[in-house]
């Protein structure tokens, strides 16, 4: 398994080790299995027993990492069909490898996170297996703290374009902040950043570091991310991930030039950081896997809120009156 450790120190020369706003945290470019959970599972645990061991307090993985994220929807041309014999069992291994919240794979995660104490924040496939919605997917961003604690589970509002034909949408309990010792830590899913509301319930819960977790990193996320930092003055890790055309479900049939080029990288990473004026910290990573890393200074963000705070001084209570319902559905 292929590492590759970018860092930076604070844009203070004589910033010390010992200081407390700096943090080291990283992105996680890797493929997982593709709708195998054991498999992924292990690869879990190496790609965290690495990042702990370059010191990495807190470890982000791409949009439904666990176990893989459909991108065979926009592909795969019977997607579509009603009643399609071979995308229901796409979709039943798309089940059979998602995980219930609380339950045995979080349990998993809970005590690498303790074990390293590390905070990780992982795109997972939710089912429910009782009770209302037991026959709903839910597209979910896990945040553990460094303790093992399931510090916040936030579902997907609303499931983008395809992603509508196997997630349902999710509620506001996950817009808020999970308490970290590297600092409060927010987490939105890809195209969730272009919803305005939304980025506002995240910018008023005061994040130190957003989490941005996307299938890949191309051009318009990059934007987004870029644009979602220097308006919320804080850190944002944004992360993809790395799929190449034959992990898709051996019952779908691939396009021409899928079939020809099986190696061929559907989703090919891009992951960055980028600080609280919306420049890079670590480029985009592309087409191969990778720990993108970086030392941070939390104190930045509040040099930058000097001149721009959408929760505060650059705000008009006054004006627009804003309610977030964070009550949990099912």
């Amino acid at each position: 398994m292929a590492f590759f450790i970018f860092t930076r120190l604070s844009n203070t020369k004589t910033a010390i080790v010992e200081n407390m706003t700096l943090q080291k945290v990283g992105i996680a470019q890797y493929a997982a299995h593709h709708l195998d959970l054991e498999k992924s599972l292990k690869r879990l645990e190496q790609i965290v027993d690495q990042a702990s061991a370059e010191k990495i307090r807190l470890l982000v993985f791409g949009e439904t990492w666990l176990s893989g994220y459909p991108v065979w929807l926009d592909h795969c041309p019977e997607i579509a069909q009603w009643d399609n014999a071979a995308t229901k069992e796409a979709y039943l291994k798309l089940r059979q490898s998602s995980i219930e919240v609380p339950g045995k794979e979080t349990g998993i995660i809970a005590a690498m996170a303790q074990k390293h104490g590390m905070a990780i924040v992982i795109g997972v496939n939710e089912i429910i297996k009782k009770g209302r919605a037991s026959g709903t997917v839910y597209n979910t961003l896990l945040t553990f703290d460094e303790k093992g604690r399931l510090a916040n589970h936030h579902r997907k509002l609303v499931p983008t374009y395809t992603e509508r034909m196997i997630y349902g949408p999710g509620d506001g309990h996950g817009l808020q902040v999970a308490e970290t010792s590297v600092g409060k830590v927010g987490a939105l899913v890809c195209w969730e950043h272009w919803m305005p509301l939304t980025r506002q319930a995240l910018h008023d819960e005061a994040e130190d570091i957003h989490i941005a977790a996307w299938p890949t990193v191309h051009d318009k996320h990059l934007i987004a991310s870029r644009q979602y930092a220097f308006e919320g003055r804080c850190f944002v890790l944004a992360a993809g991930q790395i799929m190449k055309a034959s992990e898709f479900p051996t019952e779908l049939t691939l396009p021409t030039e899928l079939a020809n080029d099986p190696d061929k990288l559907v989703l090919n990473g891009g992951s960055c950081i980028i600080d609280p004026r919306g420049e890079y910290i670590i480029p985009p990573l592309y087409d191969k896997e990778g720990l993108v890393a970086a030392e941070i200074d939390l104190s930045d963000r509040i040099k930058e809120q000097m001149t721009l705070d959408v929760s505060g001084h650059y705000q008009r209570m006054d004006v627009f009156d804003f309610q977030v319902n964070k009550v949990r559905k099912v």
